[in-house]
C-alpha cells in the first residue's frame, strides 16, 4: 500500500470486499485453483508450502499493506502456497477481474506490483545463496534477526515477535534439520541472545544476533515498530 499514490490506494480498496479472520484461519489453500488476491489492511499472516511427509515449510511472513495471492490472479495457475492468519486480521478480498482491471487503469500501480514480485524473487535467490554459503547457526541467527527487524515490536526485554513460529517451520526456512535448529536455539538462549515461547520469541540482543548472522550494514534494518 505504501508504494501507491492516494488515488490508486483508494481505488484498490474499493475493488475489494472487507473480510475479518481469526488466528489460524486459512486465507489461501495451496493447490486450489483460485484467482482472487488479498490486500492486508490490518493483518499478520504466514506463507507456507507443503513438503514431503507432511512437513510445512515457512516461506514468508506478510503484514499490513502487503498483497498476497497475486501470482494466481495474474497467471490463473493453482495456488503455490498456503496463507494463514497469525492474529485477528482485516483484509480486502479482490477478484481477479477487478484486480486486473485496476492494474490496467493504474499503470504506476502495475509497475509497483511487478516490483513486488521482483523483490520477492530477489529475496528467494538470496536465501538460496545463504543455504550454500553459511553454516546452520549463521542461517538461523540471520533468519531470526530479519524476522525481528521487520515484524518485531519494542518491548522492555528486547524485540518481541508475536508470531507462532514452529521449530519445524524455522528449520525449513533455514534449510536445516529440526534437531540441528533445536541445538542452535538452545545455544542462542544460553548465550542470552533470545528467549522463546509458545507464541513467539524475544530478541534480547539484536546487535549480537545480527553479528552472528554475518549481516552487513546494508542487510541490517531498523524496521522495529
Amino acid at each position: 500500500m505504501g508504494r501507491l499514490d492516494p488515488a490508486a490506494r483508494a481505488a484498490l480498496l474499493r475493488a475489494g470486499v472487507r473480510r475479518r479472520h481469526d488466528p489460524g484461519d486459512v486465507l489461501i489453500h495451496e493447490g486450489l485453483l483460485e484467482t482472487h488476491v488479498f490486500l492486508l489492511e490490518d493483518a499478520l499472516v504466514k506463507v507456507t508450502v507443503l513438503l514431503p511427509a507432511g512437513r510445512q515449510a515457512l516461506m514468508a511472513i506478510r503484514v499490513s499493506g502487503d498483497l498476497v495471492g497475486e501470482m494466481s490472479a495474474l497467471n490463473a495457475v493453482p495456488r503455490s502456497a498456503t496463507v494463514i492468519a497469525c492474529r485477528h486480521s482485516t483484509v480486502h478480498q479482490i477478484g481477479r477481474e477487478a484486480f486486473r482491471s485496476f492494474l490496467r487503469q493504474h499503470a504506476d500501480a502495475a509497475i509497483e506490483v511487478a516490483g513486488i514480485v521482483s523483490d520477492r524473487l530477489r529475496a528467494a535467490n538470496r536465501r538460496r545463496a545463504d543455504f550454500a554459503s553459511y553454516p546452520v547457526k549463521v542461517r538461523v541467527a540471520r533468519a531470526l534477526a530479519e524476522i525481528g527487524s521487520w515484524y518485531g515490536r519494542r518491548a522492555p526485554t528486547g524485540i518481541a515477535v508475536d508470531i507462532e513460529l514452529t521449530q519445524t517451520e524455522l528449520a525449513t526456512l533455514c534449510g536445516a534439520a529440526d534437531i540441528t535448529v533445536h541445538k542452535v536455539l538452545r545455544e542462542l538462549r544460553e548465550s542470552g541472545l533470545i528467549t522463546t515461547g509458545y507464541r513467539g520469541f524475544v530478541i534480547r540482543d539484536a546487535e549480537a544476533l545480527q553479528d552472528l548472522g554475518l549481516m552487513t550494514r546494508d542487510t541490517r534494518s531498523e524496521g522495529f515498530v
